[in-house]
């Protein structure tokens, strides 16, 4: 029985209950924030231009930087050179230090793919997946590759340049190409991976964080995994 004017124990909690509101969700982390910025500049990126650029050209860049067509053609020009004429014109051990670096590209790549497991832009269509962790986003491999490309060309440029631009390749030593080699190769590095988010194959950080790797790469084989360190170290 309820003697009216009288507040039950039950509705006193309930009506406590309904005066507190639920607790708000906590605010993004900004990683969160970043990556969230991240998805939707590239979205922009890629609506914006996808009208306006061929297909033809951005899959022309996306087959340029491919490893599978980088790593058949740096072997078989490696191989080429393993005759004895050949070897005393063909830096083979500029050929090696750029196979050593596109396989700790390809490690590497690989493994941060696997650790990260960011997922590709949901518009990204008709891919073709080499590799199981080719299905991640973070890093984009192209950008790593091409910028590691770089980096190679301009730690090696002297070597590059005589022995095989000007006393292989017989190209004069004041060309054009002689000269602004490692700028025209640079200018392709670029625009390939800026492809890669035109494509709608990665976002804008996939990008930069290959290229950084790229670059990273790059020192690395210069200064240590190289072939002549390789030989000195086991002798």
């Amino acid at each position: 029985m309820v003697i009216p004017g009288t507040v039950t124990k039950s509705g006193n909690m309930e009506s406590k209950s309904s005066s507190v509101s639920p607790s708000a969700p906590p605010p993004p982390t900004l990683l969160r924030r970043l990556i969230n910025l991240d998805t939707v500049a590239s979205l922009h990126l890629y609506s914006f231009f996808r009208p306006i650029l061929p297909f033809s050209l951005l899959k022309s860049l996306e087959l340029s930087g491919d490893g599978r067509l980088f790593f058949p053609v740096t072997l078989s020009i490696l191989f080429a050179t393993t005759t004895p004429a050949a070897a005393l014109t063909t830096p083979i051990s500029l050929l090696l230090n750029l196979l050593i670096g596109s396989l700790l590209d390809l490690l590497l790549i690989g493994l941060i793919k696997h650790i990260v497991q960011r997922p590709r832009p949901v518009y990204n269509k008709n891919m073709f997946l080499s590799f199981a962790v080719d299905h991640w986003s973070f890093p984009s491999g192209h950008s790593s590759r091409v910028s590691f490309i770089t980096a190679f060309c301009f730690l090696y440029y002297n070597q590059i340049r005589d022995d095989l631009l000007i006393n292989l390749l017989n190209f004069d030593a004041q060309s054009g190409i002689v000269k602004y080699f490692v700028l025209v190769v640079g200018l392709w590095a670029a625009i390939t991976s800026v492809s890669r988010v035109l494509l709608g194959r990665h976002f804008v950080l996939d990008v930069f964080a290959g290229g950084l790797l790229g670059v990273l790469e790059g020192v690395i084989v210069f200064r240590v995994f190289n072939y002549e360190n390789f030989s000195s170290w086991f002798r």
